[in-house]
């Protein structure tokens, strides 16, 4: 059996709701169906703040079913391929859905098994992780816990949802060590495979003066590619070095995993040679596919991955849907806005937004690069908010 809507969503994570919200909200809405698998939904952001012990992880989970739109058809299911060429979807269980537009929201999909001897690791042996539910409360316990020895924080070498968040749990965990007074016997160590802290100046700046004061280390063109649980042993490769590998030992080990576009994106005919969805950078248009859409961590976009570009993203995308319905031209365009609410202590933020092309793109009438409590307020209490309130209801 087939069945057919106007506009199928693929994701029901920020971006797929957010758009689909929109959509429902517009003037003669159109019909829109959802494909997501899972009954819960997450505010990833705050899981920053749940591994340093300020949040618990149960505030930031509800129930997928009280954010789908009304009037919108929640297919609870996995997409499995997709045949652009005849506008349909399989979904795991079978069921062919044909569309008349595509909108591709399908997130990011997290790659343990690519780092040696982490799969089932995480929340033992001092490795830990804030980059799934299911793993965040083991970082603050053994932040909790740590006395002394060497505490690293790594970065892959692969895109990531939010670049920042494996620096903000680090500067966090350096606070809260001086504030249980084993600061001395720490020794602190950002490791990378880029060559610097940050990307757009302003704020690397800021965040270099930071990391100098602080006595924090920095490994940058190092990236990690196993560990070694039993030993509490980190193996790095450098880059560009003929992957000559440097071997760490180590008493707390926090882990971002690599990352790609999720499996059957990647194996699909909307996919570019890297993975992604490959879309216009500003209309979020399919360059091949003039019926696709996509937006969110998945597309080809080149920014940073945050609910803060989806949250400029989202509209971009639904006018240029609704103007190809009718007809017109693509008028709509995404400058390639993003944010990263720098945490960088226990009531201290720096609010990072910029552009394409690496431009400040701020907010507030003040200078951003400067640690606030405001900023750190704005992220911690605001945000979240604004996120369930708002953002997934179709309105910011």
């Amino acid at each position: 059996m087939t069945r057919t809507h106007e506009i199928l969503i693929i994701g029901g994570g920020t971006a797929g709701l957010s758009v689909a919200a929109r959509l429902r909200n517009s003037p003669n809405p159109p019909d829109v169906a959802i494909i997501e698998p899972s009954t819960k939904h997450y505010y990833q952001p705050l899981w920053t703040l749940v591994g340093a012990g300020v949040m618990a992880k149960e505030v930031t989970e509800r129930n997928e079913a009280d954010y789908i739109p009304r009037g919108a058809t929640w297919i609870r299911d996995s997409a499995a391929s997709f045949d652009p060429a005849n506008n349909t979807v399989t979904t795991a269980s079978g069921e062919l859905i044909r569309y008349e537009q595509l909108i591709v929201a399908a997130g990011i999909q997290l790659d343990w098994g690519k780092i040696e001897g982490l799969a089932g690791a995480v929340g033992s042996h001092g490795i830990v992780s804030n980059y799934s539910y299911e793993t965040v409360d083991s970082t603050w316990e053994a932040i909790r816990k740590f006395s002394g020895g060497r505490a690293l924080f790594t970065f892959p070498n692969t895109p990531i949802k939010c670049a920042g968040a494996p620096q903000k749990i680090m500067y966090l965990a350096e606070h809260a060590f001086r504030r249980q007074g084993v600061r001395a016997n720490a020794k602190v160590v950002y490791a990378a495979p880029g060559p610097r802290i940050f990307g757009v100046q302003k704020y690397r700046e800021a965040l270099e003066r930071i990391i100098e004061d602080r006595g924090i280390e920095t490994m940058f063109l190092h990236n990690l590619v196993a560990v070694r649980p039993e030993a509490k042993q980190a193996v790095f490769e450098q880059v560009g070095a003929d992957n000559e590998r440097v071997v760490l030992d180590y008493e707390l080990l926090h882990v971002t995993p690599p990352q790609s576009s999720p499996d059957f994106i990647k194996a699909s005919a909307l996919a570019n040679p890297s993975g992604w969805v490959d879309v216009h950078k500003h209309t979020l248009q399919h360059t091949r596919y003039a019926n696709v859409f996509s937006l969110g961590d998945c597309s080809s976009l080149p920014t940073s991955k945050t609910g803060a570009a989806i949250r400029k993203q989202a509209p971009v995308l639904v006018e240029n849907l609704l103007a190809l319905r009718a007809g017109r031209p693509l008028a709509a365009s995404y400058d390639g806005y993003a944010s990263c609410p720098l945490i960088t202590g226990y009531g201290a933020c720096i609010l990072a937004e910029f552009d394409y092309d690496g431009n400040p793109a701020e907010t507030f009438g003040f200078d951003q690069a400067e640690e606030r409590y405001s900023m750190y307020a704005l992220k911690a209490y605001a945000l979240p908010q604004i996120y369930w309130n708002g953002m997934l209801r179709g309105r910011m």
